[in-house]
């Protein structure tokens, strides 16, 4: 049987002027029956839409922070690395993404791609703006949950993994402030933050705050998730 392609976002590296992809995302993808490709850098629109056609799905990563400008703010002395050439790539390949009807899956940072490139804002930095009560920034090793998350009743989210708390991997200190407009949120954290979202009206448009990929050999849920997302790349 053929496996379905998931288009990943490269994760940058612009301090040695490279990118590449951190291993387990593709673990991910290919325990869920995928096959991974790790997308260039780039935002060229016309180049966009020729990798989209090539790809069943796109995989928004995880990585530095978006810049605060895109969603109408001033940079925050908390606010940390950003990388303008990835900010403008995800932005394109989003909406060429969402235009073309890909299943779209965004972690960590990628939630944060769709809430903004969608309208929606960012707390800059949880610590020093929002007073987090639970830890999102977990130290290593990242291979175990740190907090749980409260998955919201009649969701696409509760459909797939049941309503209650799940156990989670974090490493963020950024998060959704307010939610963009075409977006619903399918989790949250025990200090309130949106933990997921999705899409009505697509195929397939959620993102995750945590870190699924991080503990998919060990999370029934983290390898639920990801198949939800594989079988709808078919």
């Amino acid at each position: 049987m053929k496996k379905p392609v998931i288009g990943l976002v490269p994760i940058v590296d612009p301090a040695q002027n490279r990118y590449g992809m951190t291993p387990a995302y593709c673990k991910a993808v290919e325990g869920a029956g995928g096959l991974p490709l790790m997308l260039p850098l780039t935002a060229d629109s016309d180049d966009l839409a020729q990798l989209v056609k090539l790809c069943d799905g796109i995989l928004f990563t995880g990585g530095p922070d978006i810049h605060p400008a895109r969603y109408g703010e001033e940079t925050l002395p908390a606010c940390g690395t950003i990388v303008p050439e990835r900010d403008a790539m995800e932005d394109a390949l989003l909406q060429v993404a969402l235009a073309a009807d890909k299943p779209v899956l965004g972690i960590c940072r990628g939630i944060q791609v769709l809430n903004v490139t969608l309208g929606g804002t960012l707390w800059q930095d949880l610590p020093s703006q929002y007073g987090e009560t639970i830890g999102h920034s977990q130290p290593e090793p990242y291979d175990q949950p740190c907090h749980a998350v409260t998955v919201l009743a009649d969701t696409p989210l509760a459909a797939l993994l049941g309503e209650g708390e799940i156990a989670v991997t974090s490493r963020h200190h950024q998060a959704i402030k307010d939610l963009a407009g075409p977006l619903r949120a399918m989790a949250a954290s025990p200090d309130g933050l949106v933990e997921a979202v999705w899409m009505p009206g697509k195929r397939f448009v959620w993102g995750v705050q945590w870190h699924p990929e991080s503990i998919f050999s060990t999370s029934p849920e983290s390898q639920k998730l990801f198949a939800a997302f594989v079988e709808q790349c078919r």
